[in-house]
């Protein structure tokens, strides 16, 4: 019977008080009667809007009507033909500007939960089947993946489902890339990562970590080694920073540097080996999800006091509306239209303090939102000991500069035509190194689209 409910059905979630200051996952899932419940709020359109809004083309009616049903083998079955990785996409896709937003249940009242039932079936397969892949028939070709985030693992696993023997190097000592440096455990547990791998490892895909591609080994040598074809998914890693007096003091970290600290190097962790700022006032600078991301891990690590600074107003910030909502609750500060001119020393050349002058919205920039303008005479001081800048990335230069014939736009990305291929013959890319810094089921579609594009270039 259908459930006409006009609210999703709510995600259990940790006390804010308390997760404030451990690094457990904050949403705890839908049990089975919980996620039955949701799934009735579906409708099964014969002709489902939510499937066009979904970058991978989740049969998204067909495994809601099996958790209806109970079936949820069936339904993690479903989701799987199409989305190699729904316990990730599941927690981290940012589903309401995609297939949530299509939803007609979404007119009337809420959408229906479909990222929290994608995670339910993922989850519910890990702990009661988690059958590995059968590995597929080799057809003896050698294809090489560059990275082992979200677009890297996609690709990996789309073309070893095609016989291919698959290389993924990661220059990191964890396979996971953005998923295990960048996003938080109290997001996305690094144990629900560590099972994807197992899963690509069943499949055949060898796994090479702190291999460096452009310095351990350049893109030509991978193609001497024998490799037919290689899929570039580095990643944009490289941090931005504003160029602001101060910004070379001891206490001031790029977003990137942090969370890798934090989340890869487990600096949380009494018994870590990496050293981290035990920082009482932190300031952040930036709107987007990776801002959220070290806020509410500062404030995990003891701060007392975090503040997320950003020059326009909450409602121009990027970050979901469930970041900004959770960041809220565990006491962050939001300082909205400030924006840093100076980060202040003391006399040891440590971080005490950062100006900021107050803004105010002006007309539409380049991009659509009300560019910021300063409001003379309103500069104030927060009284911070570390500053966080989280201002956005570009894809690292070092497979760019160490491979003749490869192309990048200004903004340092990759180009690729309409088959994701690169300027250089036999070289894809996708994800990060060609959009710059996006979401994670954007990566994943590009490296399906990838893969599919590698076995059609073989093929010839």
């Amino acid at each position: 019977m259908a459930n006409m409910t006009l609210t999703k059905t709510p995600m259990p979630e940790q006390d804010p008080k308390v997760r404030a200051r451990n690094f457990k996952e904050v949403a705890l899932g839908y049990t089975e009667e919980q996620a039955v419940e949701e799934a009735n709020r579906c409708l099964g359109c014969k002709n489902p809007k939510c499937v066009e809004g979904c970058p991978v083309n989740v049969r998204i009616p067909e495994f809601i009507k099996k958790i209806q049903e109970r079936d949820f083998k069936a339904a993690y079955e479903i989701v799987t033909s199409t989305n190699a990785l729904p316990a990730l996409s599941g927690r981290v896709c940012p589903q309401e500007s995609q297939c949530e937003c299509k939803c007609v249940r979404g007119i009337k009242g809420e959408a229906v939960a479909i990222g929290r039932l994608e995670r339910f079936v993922a989850d519910w397969y890990r702990e009661n089947v988690n059958a590995m892949p059968e590995k597929t028939e080799s057809n003896g070709i050698k294809v090489a993946v560059v990275g082992s985030g979200p677009a890297g693992l996609t690709a990996s696993a789309e073309l070893a489902k095609k016989g291919y023997e698959v290389t993924m190097f990661e220059a990191l000592h964890t396979a996971g890339g953005v998923l295990v440096y960048g996003i938080p455990e109290f997001r996305l547990p690094k144990a629900i990562v560590a099972n994807e791998v197992k899963k690509l490892e069943a499949q055949g895909v060898e796994v090479m970590t702190n291999m460096v591609i452009g310095r351990v080994l350049t893109i030509d040598e991978l193609f001497e080694m024998g490799y037919k074809a290689v899929f570039v998914g580095s990643g944009a890693g490289l941090p931005m920073f504003m160029n602001i007096p101060g910004e070379a003091l001891k206490g001031v970290m790029s977003a990137n540097e942090y969370l890798t600290r934090t989340n890869l190097m487990k600096a949380y962790t009494e018994e870590a080996d990496t050293p981290i700022i035990k920082s009482k006032a932190v300031a952040v600078v930036g709107g987007g999800n990776v801002a959220m991301d070290a806020a509410r891990c500062a404030m995990r690590l003891g701060a007392e006091h975090v503040y997320v600074v950003y020059r326009r107003g909450e409602a121009e910030m990027p970050a979901r509306l469930e970041e900004k909502h959770h960041a809220k609750e565990e006491g962050i500060e939001f300082k909205t239209l400030c924006n840093p001119i100076e980060i202040i020393g003391d006399e040891n050349g440590r971080v005490c303090g950062m100006k900021c002058i107050r803004m105010e919205l002006g007309e539409p920039d380049a991009s659509g939102r009300r560019r910021p303008i300063e409001v003379p005479g309103s500069e104030f001081v927060l009284e911070v000991d570390t500053v966080i800048m989280s201002l956005g990335t570009s894809p690292n230069p070092l497979i760019r500069s160490t491979t003749p014939g490869l192309e990048t736009n200004r903004k340092g990305c990759l180009i690729v035509n309409e088959n994701e291929m690169t300027t250089r013959e036999g070289v894809f890319a996708g994800g990060d190194a060609v959009t710059g810094a996006a979401t994670v089921i954007l990566a994943m579609g590009a490296g399906k689209k990838g893969a599919a594009a590698i076995d059609e270039y073989l093929k010839k």
